[in-house]
């Protein structure tokens, strides 16, 4: 670790941070902590030496990361999102230590605002150095390049910002691991502090580093966010800056489809852009800072009112009791059954057309797929700004689900080809799109592919709500009027963003008529937590 890692305090500050520690005396070999401890504590070194080691592993020796003294501390960052340790602390030569716990550690961060940035910037570059040495090969995935299990486990660990390397191996082949005892059938493997799980999943990987969710007594949340995307992470955030005792789930990891985006340029406050997985790394940093406790994966598939609470039923059986849920669950846009298709997102396919989209392909063909308003809408729009379009439409006849308008309009515009009961059927490109196949006139050229049919929100499970027709959750004054009968006995009516339940709530693209966009989905998560509060005071 280079010396940017060990700040300098000056003696108030480091006087502050002893307060929050318990004394202990130390001997020369004494470990302080282990690799692989689910609960251990950072650790205030006052006198004597510390050296931080990745432990040996079955293929290699033990290493020394670095070594440390007194007015520092020892920790990383799975200290304030509860992963196990995966370096070992022992004391190189006698001393006297103070250990402040994860509790300890939290109230600090709540208290002193000084010492919180001083700590969150150490523990953050920390993790960053120690991607680029041997400390990765505590956790390691090795699987096949194409396999989308590897995949999964590889954008997990990226997503909750793990320590880790990945190994790709081609077809059939083994390399090195063959030594090991690991065959074909066995991959994805992780090996975790040397221990090989064969078959991995993130569930699996996520239960062994401690970052599934554990139940403790009879601990009632105030705050459930369920869905880590922009909207769940602004709710989890400023839920948790003030006060409510919050949890943020998510199925895969935090993120969303936000996270995968290359580049957003028209979020406030990035005039150069920033790209999704940097936006989401940083509002993750933020949810540690403020005790968010993030589980991941973590599948809620039941909710249900229990007395005065509610339950949130994760996939694996287990419960999770709260005072308010916000369902941030998000929607997936609906998808070409194509070849490539992924290959392609973010990178010529596109799910809406407006000034941002426009940049990547002005004055370029393009393809608009879909027979409904929004996609006349975009293909008018990107004719209008100098993009040859082909406006592709299952259904036989344009009107059927489209205004008047909209056709009169697109059919007179000679800078759009409208192919009724077409379907698109193949894509071909590099690295970007290149070409669109359409069943009815063979091989266009596009440089964009448009995609207007529609999204399925993550409500299935969620059946006792109000829902649309196409399943998003209504909320507040939009609510149906049947549903709202039983808010008679409640003496008030459902506060913004409050679905057909009381003190459950919704935001982002789960909710119907949100507006699909990053900057409004954290607007929608932190304007909810406002009505949380007002209902929980109830």
């Amino acid at each position: 670790m280079d010396p940017i890692q060990r700040p300098e305090l000056s003696d108030a500050q480091w006087e502050r941070l002893r307060g929050f520690g318990t004394p202990e005396d130390v001997e020369a070999g004494a470990y302080l902590f282990r690799s692989g401890d689910r609960d251990y504590d950072l650790i205030l070194v006052e006198e004597g030496e510390v050296e931080v080691v990745r432990d040996s592993l079955f293929w290699i020796q033990e290493e020394v990361v670095t070594t440390t003294g007194p007015r520092t501390f020892v920790g990383e960052l799975g200290l304030l999102n509860g992963q196990g340790a995966f370096l070992s602390a022992r004391m190189s030569a006698a001393g006297k230590v103070r250990r402040v716990t994860r509790t300890e550690l939290r109230r600090l961060m709540a208290e002193d605002d000084q010492l919180c940035d001083l700590i969150l910037h150490a523990l953050w570059a920390r993790r960053e150095s120690l991607r680029r040495g041997t400390a990765a090969l505590t956790l390691k995935f090795v699987g096949e390049s194409s396999s989308r299990e590897l995949m999964a486990l590889r954008r997990f660990a990226e997503r909750l910002d793990l320590v880790h390397k990945a190994v790709e191996l081609s077809s059939g082949e083994l390399g090195i691991h063959a030594d090991l005892g690991v065959a074909a059938e066995d991959l994805p493997i992780a090996f975790i502090h040397g221990e090989p799980i064969r078959n991995a999943t993130p569930g699996i990987v996520a239960e062994r580093l401690g970052l599934s969710y554990q139940a403790t007594g009879d601990e009632v949340a105030d705050l459930v966010v369920v869905g880590g995307g922009p909207a769940g992470l602004a709710a989890s955030i400023y839920g948790a800056s003030e006060g409510l005792n919050t949890v943020l789930l998510d199925a895969v990891a935090p993120g969303g489809q936000a996270a995968s985006t290359s580049r957003i340029e028209n979020f406030l406050g990035f005039p150069f852009g920033v790209s999704g997985g940097d936006l989401i790394g940083q509002a993750s940093l933020q949810a540690l800072k403020f005790g968010v406790r993030v589980y991941a994966p973590c599948e809620a598939v039941k909710l249900e009112k229990a007395g005065d609470l509610l339950d949130v039923t994760l996939a694996d059986g287990r419960i999770i009791r709260a005072r308010s849920t916000i369902i941030t669950s998000g929607a997936a846009y609906r998808r070409l059954n194509l070849d490539r298709w992924e290959d392609f997102e973010g990178a010529g396919i596109h799910y809406a057309a407006t000034q941002l989209e426009l940049r990547h392909v002005r004055e370029s063909p393009v393809v608009v797929v879909g027979g409904a308003n929004s996609a006349g809408q975009a293909a008018l729009y990107l004719a209008g700004n100098g993009c040859p379009v082909h406006l592709v439409v299952r259904g036989s006849d344009l009107g059927t689900r489209m205004s008047s308008y909209l056709v009169d309009r697109l059919i007179e515009d000679p800078r759009i080809h409208v192919h009724t009961g077409a379907n698109v059927v193949g894509l071909d490109g590099g690295d970007r799109l290149e070409t669109v196949r359409i069943d009815a006139i063979g091989d266009v050229a596009a440089s964009g592919l448009f995609c207007f049919i529609g999204a399925e929100p993550a409500t299935s499970w969620l059946s006792s709500l109000d829902r649309d027709g196409d399943g998003f959750l209504r909320t507040g004054t939009d609510i149906s009027v049947q549903s709202l009968d039983q808010w008679q006995s409640f003496g008030r009516e459902p506060l913004p963003f409050e679905t057909s339940a009381p003190r459950v709530f919704a935001a982002g693209d789960v909710r119907r008529g949100s507006m699909k966009r990053v900057a409004a989905a954290v607007g929608e998560g932190s304007s909810a937590v406002a009505s949380v509060h007002r209902a929980l005071a109830v």
